[in-house]
């Protein structure tokens, strides 16, 4: 029941309130620094074991440390005293400072103490994640989805608050219905967020990704390779998987991108030509995911 409390109460203290110490936060450099609370040793402070964020890029880590040698931390990271931990603190946003500044063999670091509970640095981390200039399409499609499933908020309230538009989130979200293999691809910048969208209603992503790295195709070919009929040929000499059902008409992928969007899983809707009746299949790739929609499903079941 608490965690459900959790989830229909919104982000925390206001989604718009832990937004300003983000924007306080991310930038690095500027003219109007926001003061520090203190300086902290800089062992006293530990990184949140619950930070979405796992990859922090070597050669980025460095130029920050090379900056922070020149001209110090010039905005503090915001912290929280760490839970059973008296007199050390937890980080809530600037990790990659904190990171930096051990490579730069900063003694002390700035920081600014903030009381939150574990939702709202959760929140946090994930907001400031978003708000990253350098974020891969699967990493900030990620972000979007946490929001949305752990916290409840839909796409038009992030859309309001974050300053992205709804289209934008819709078809970020879309991306993590890919498979694995092709979101590797986009973690690893060998597709563009528009090349993986035009695969995403194919009927074999992963073989139509390859024949697209493999040739170098842009956007727009790889719209009309995602479009072409059954018995498509690829370079390899192999055919297209022959699909079981007629191509789909605009509306009905459509709205399979919005449930596929709202939901965070792969669904897929067939419907009877010429009928009222059809199937929807919504695919899990978790057993979390399994939780998650079940939990979505009684939602509106009163018992």
């Amino acid at each position: 029941m608490a965690d459900k409390k959790t989830r229909q109460r919104g982000l925390g203290r206001g989604l718009s309130a832990l937004m300003a110490d983000v924007n306080d936060d991310t930038a690095t450099t500027g003219d109007a620094p926001k003061p520090a609370d203190r300086s902290v040793p800089i062992e006293k402070i530990n990184p949140n074991p619950d930070q979405p964020r796992r990859s922090f890029d070597k050669a980025q880590l460095e130029d920050l440390a090379n900056s922070i040698k020149e001209k110090g931390i010039i905005q503090p990271l915001i912290v929280r005293p760490a839970p059973g931990k008296p007199g050390s603190f937890e980080i809530v946003a600037g990790e990659r400072r904190w990171r930096a500044a051990q490579i730069a063999k900063l003694h002390e670091i700035p920081v600014l103490v903030r009381e939150f509970n574990d939702t709202e640095v959760l929140e946090v981390a994930i907001i400031e994640n978003i708000q990253r200039a350098d974020l891969n399409p699967v990493e900030e499609a990620a972000g979007y989805s946490q929001l949305m499933e752990k916290f409840g908020h839909t796409q038009e309230k992030l859309s309001d608050v974050l300053g992205k538009s709804r289209s934008h989130i819709a078809n970020c979200v879309r991306l993590l219905t890919l498979p694995d293999e092709v979101q590797t691809y986009l973690r690893d910048g060998k597709l563009s967020s528009g090349h993986a969208r035009a695969l995403i209603t194919a009927d074999d992503p992963a073989a139509l990704a390859r024949e697209v790295i493999k040739k170098g195709l842009s956007v727009r070919e790889t719209e009309k390779l995602a479009k072409k009929p059954v018995g498509n040929i690829f370079s390899d000499g192999s055919k297209a998987r022959q699909r079981p059902n007629p191509e789909k008409d605009a509306d009905t992928k459509a709205l399979e991108g919005d449930l596929s969007a709202n939901l965070g899983m792969k669904v897929a809707l067939n419907h009877k030509p010429g009928q009222e009746k059809g199937q929807i299949t919504i695919s899990y790739e978790s057993l979390d995911e399994l939780d998650t929609l079940c939990r979505i499903l009684s939602v509106s079941n009163p018992a």
